[in-house]
This record gives C-alpha cells, structure tokens and sequence, in this order.
C-alpha cells in the first residue's frame, strides 16, 4: 500500500504513521521501524509517529514521537524501540480551515445536521469573525496600555509582525480592488446561471421534440385506419321518373366496390 500510495503521488513525502490510540506497545514498535526502514521508510530521517484521541464527548488530543534503536539482541531489534515524544503544532490551510468550520457548525445542533452555506454567507460570516478578533485585541492591547493587564512579550512580537505584513496602501484603493473583485465573482456566478438554464432548456426542447415525433406517427396511422373503414359506404339510388325506382345498394366493408343492381320495371 504504501509503494503505491507513493507511485501515485510521486511529489509526496513520507513522514511517520499515526494511530488513534495515546497506547503504545511491541506492535507500535514493530510498526515504526518499518516505517523508518532504509528500504520503505524515512530513512535516514526518524519516522514521525503522531497519536490521537477518539473518546466520546472529550477534546482531541494528540501526540508525536520519534524512536531511538534499543534491543537486548539482535532477533528483538525489529520489535523494540524506545519512542521520544517531541513538541508539535497543529496548522490547518485556508481550504481545510473552512471545510473544518462547515462540518463542526451541526455540534451544537440537537438535528446534528448544518445546511451548505453560500459564498457569500461565508464571506460574512468570516468578516464577522474577523471584527470580532480586532475588537478583542485592540481591548487587550488598551488595557496594556492602561496598565489595568501584564502585557505577553510573546503576543506583542506576534502583533507587531503581523502589522509589518499589512499592505502600504490607501483605504479608498483597498475598498475599490474589494469592489471590483466582488463584481468579478457576480459576473462569474451570473455567467455560470446563465449557462445552466441554458443546458436546462437545451434539454427540455431536446426531451420535448422525441416526444412529439413519438406521438405523431399513432395519430397519423390511427386516422389512416378510420378512412380505411369508413371510405366503402356506397350512396343509396334515387328514385327514377317514370315510376321507375331505382334499388339501392350499399357497398361492403373496407372499401370494396360492388356491380349496381338491374333496375325492376314496375307495371302501374
């Protein structure tokens, strides 16, 4: 599994192995020293082995080891090592940052169930919280000032870079760059709308005209089967002067044509 793992994502590397267990044991050993092998593994960079809780009802927690060789022989070197926890940071992209808010916003819900928000519920959503956030700090940082708060070296150092990231710019050309970009997404959303009603209707013509060809040759077969029937009906003869009458004759069924009848003179 993992020789093709590998060779379908030849760009991908190879760190350790993880378990949803905090237990580790001769298996976990034998396991990590596959995975730090020279031959299928990290070699030679310790394979990375990251643990994680799945209790019901309790927070995630999650661990990282490395492994050092220990063995009282050779024949045990294979299933023993001795595992180095080591500090870790859990970072999460922009992409998996919001795909992780959708699917943990139905916890609070007694349905467990969260509707698919639009882009731009999502997007308010998010500046929201972003207001949120700078409400807070400039609150932390007042009260730095104001001596009512230890102030944190740390987080005033964190603060400060993330301001020297802050783009030189005026905020009129911030706001007209915010304005054209949201026209460019409607213009897009307006563009894919029109696209889709435009295959709906594709189809329903295109559904439409079969079912009219299927139709119309019953109907037209149909009104060939009654002329078929009706069109053998010969006329009645008409009475002649003289006294003569003329006898009457009906033609047959399917519109066959009979010889007429020798007309009987009647004496007077």
């Amino acid at each position: 599994m993992l020789a093709l793992t590998l060779k379908a994502s030849p760009r991908e590397t190879l760190l350790g192995w993880y378990t949803t267990s905090h237990a580790l044991n001769s298996f976990s050993a034998l396991i990590q020293n596959f995975f730090a092998s020279p031959e299928t593994g990290t070699f030679p960079h310790p394979a990375v082995h990251l643990t994680m809780s799945t209790i019901p009802g309790a927070s995630i927690e999650t661990k990282t080891y490395i492994s050092a060789p220990v063995a009282v022989n050779p024949e045990r070197a294979a299933e023993s090592c001795l595992f180095i926890e080591v500090p870790h940071k859990l970072l999460f992209s922009d992409a998996e940052r919001t795909a992780l808010s959708s699917v943990t916003a139905a916890t609070g819900l007694a349905s467990r169930s969260a509707p698919v928000v639009s882009d731009i519920e999502n997007l308010a959503g998010a500046l929201e919280t972003v207001s949120d956030l700078l409400e807070r700090v400039s609150g932390f940082v007042g009260e730095v000032l104001d001596e009512e708060r230890d102030g944190n070296h740390a987080l005033g150092q964190y603060l400060m870079n993330a301001l020297s990231l802050a783009p030189k710019v005026a905020n009129t050309a911030i706001e007209n760059d915010f304005n054209n970009h949201i026209q460019d997404v409607l213009m897009v959303s307006y563009l894919a709308n029109t696209i889709r009603t435009q295959i709906d209707l594709s189809q329903r013509l295109a559904t439409a005209t079969i079912i009219g060809y299927e139709k119309d040759p019953e109907k037209k077969d149909g009104e060939e089967g009654g002329n078929k029937e009706g069109g053998g009906s010969g006329g009645g003869g008409g009475r002649g002067r003289g006294g003569n009458r003329g006898g009457r004759g009906r033609g047959g069924r399917g519109g066959g044509n009979r010889e007429p009848r020798e007309q009987r003179d009647n004496d007077n």
